[in-house]
């Protein structure tokens, strides 16, 4: 009986070693496993990755909340496997802010790490950031476990976005900035969204490669007659888009069918003009809302000037929609129409491509990323005016592709110009059509097999490196020296050469906060330190694992 109890009281040791041992023997599948901890119908960038992977032979396991509905090459792609996470409580919102928060935390870094450990072992788990928080952990944690490798795409940094709300010098902002710091070093490889925010995650210790956003390949111009049939099909649920001409038959505000039966644009159309808003504080809708009542006093007093009516579309959720659309209701508009749907993601492209100028707000948090909606507008060669913030430029060329505004009056000035004499000169919008041919050649795929296929094979190589490394002629100290060399190739303190060059020269330069040899970093190579024992009953058993001798 002793005996028993004493192995029903070891047996969950005993099960985690045994999973860590069996995880770390087992070869994976070729595969991924993305990360998002947010609605995966709204987290295009992961899902072009997920499509990329599945494109080049990966098994993919996209794991997120269900919300809304995924495009449908998504959806019937039998390599890429959707894995829903359990949303939080609904009382989580009705406790203080503070505990809700903590709440909230606890439930995700559960059902998340649950889900990552019951799924088929991936080679790479891929994870999404922001949010951070509890993301990178247990990301790490599961990464550790089953000696997956790790690889974060940054988004943005999800402590600027806390400090929208919450302020800068607030206690969670700052834990939130330590708290993504500190994880995003242990991330194998990095990829970011700008050359300004590989260059700043350089200053944390991080080393990553820059993936811009590129347009998938339905994003395309529309045709008049793809037109027509967007335009009747929302006229159904929003009638502004509908002919204001009953006695009209088969048209719509923008187009109609002519006796021929051939589909024609109207010359009394109004201008197109569409935004897509999260409707969030980096986004101010309010310069829009300004600029607009701008052009309508202007629309007003010069009628002789052809500025067009304008039907404005406005297109997304979030928290500001409901107080924005009240603000709209209470003015009294003449030549601007508003509707603020909500599109099928099959819609969305369509929608780009028939519009004929489109506004972007967004403002970076961290003034580090760039708006992925521009470039989906740029992939339907659709020209945008977009507000002012650093690193903009990487994307949008002022005159060139686009115009770059900074307070409600320019964009005003900006949207006469561009619209004046509708629809028959556009020479500037044509112009600025024609410019963006060159961007519209380079889709997403085709950037994506440029950059991150290369990195994932080189940090595959770094891998295996490590484990051949361990020769039959390594001493544990050896091992542990040569785990100290790795540790040195993270801080950039010097040039890993293998087991037998070990530590270049002897010195170590420090991190940011002034810490030679930090012991978090030694964590990061603990996947090598369990599993080394292993790699030697691999080569007993006489395995394919090459062993590089000295």
């Amino acid at each position: 009986m002793l005996f028993i109890g004493f192995i029903l009281t070891l047996w969950p040791i005993i099960f985690v070693l045994l999973y860590i041992v069996l995880n770390h023997i087992a070869k994976p599948r070729h595969s991924v496993c993305i990360i998002v901890l947010g609605d995966l119908g709204r987290s295009p960038r992961m899902l072009y990755h997920a499509k990329s992977f599945a494109k080049e032979g990966y098994e993919v396991d996209l794991v997120g909340y269900s919300g809304s509905k995924l495009h449908e090459d998504i959806q019937i792609n039998r390599r890429i496997n959707r894995h829903y996470l359990l949303e939080p409580p609904i009382f989580v919102k009705y406790v203080p802010r503070l505990l809700a928060y903590v709440l909230k935390v606890f439930w995700q870094s559960t059902f998340l790490g649950l889900k990552l450990l019951i799924l088929p072992k991936a080679n790479y788990l891929l994870l999404q950031n922001p949010p951070s928080i509890p993301t990178m952990f247990v990301a790490l944690s599961v990464c550790l476990l089953r000696g997956s490798i790790l690889v974060t795409d940054w988004h943005n940094y999800g402590f600027t976005i806390l400090a929208l709300s919450l302020g800068s010098n607030h206690p969670l902002v700052r834990f939130s900035r330590w708290y993504e710091k500190f994880f995003g070093r242990f991330s194998r490889a990095n990829i970011c969204v700008t050359k300004a925010m590989r260059e700043d995650l350089k200053t944390w210790g991080i080393s990553a490669e820059t993936l811009y956003d590129r347009p998938a390949e339905l994003f395309q111009e529309a045709t008049v007659d793809e037109r027509h049939d967007l335009f009747s099909k929302l006229s159904l649920a929003y009638p502004i888009f509908g002919s204001r001409n009953e006695r009209e038959r088969d048209s719509t505000a923008f187009t109609y069918r002519s006796a021929s039966g051939k589909i024609q644009y109207r010359n009394d159309r109004p201008a197109l003009l569409v935004s897509s808003t999260s409707w969030t504080e980096d986004e101010d809708f309010g310069i829009l809302l300004k600029s607009l009542q701008k052009y309508e006093v202007a629309a007003s007093k010069d009628l002789q000037k052809g500025i067009p009516d304008i039907l404005c579309v406005i297109t997304g959720k979030g928290p500001q929609k409901e107080f924005y659309s009240q603000e709209i209701e209470s003015i009294e508009w003449k030549h601007i129409h508003f509707c603020l749907p909500w599109l099928e993601a099959e819609d969305y492209p369509v929608l780009l491509g028939s519009a004929d100028l489109g506004v972007c707000l967004h403002k970076s948090s961290s003034g580090l990323d760039l708006p992925m909606k521009v470039v989906d507008m740029f992939g339907c060669g659709l020209p945008v005016c977009a507000v002012h913030y650093p690193c903009l430029s990487e994307l949008v060329k002022h005159g060139h592709s686009g115009l770059i505004f900074k307070n409600s009056q320019e964009l005003c000035i900006q949207l006469q110009e561009l619209l004046e004499s509708f629809p028959d000169d556009l020479k500037t919008l044509k112009k600025m059509r024609c410019n963006l041919k060159s961007f519209q050649a380079i889709r997403w795929h085709d950037n994506w097999k440029r950059t991150v296929l290369p990195l994932l094979k080189q940090h595959k190589k770094d891998k295996k490196r490590r484990i051949l490394c361990i020769s039959a002629s390594s001493t544990r100290r050896e091992h542990f020296r040569f785990c100290l060399s790795a540790i040195c190739k993270q801080l950039h303190a010097t040039e890993y050469e293998g087991c037998q060059e070990g530590c270049q020269g002897g010195t170590h330069s420090k991190e940011n906060n002034g810490v030679l040899f930090p012991w978090f970093m030694l964590l990061r190579e603990t996947s090598c330190l369990i599993s080394w024992p292993l790699d030697v009953f691999h080569l007993v058993k006489g395995t394919v694992i090459n062993i590089r001798t000295s």
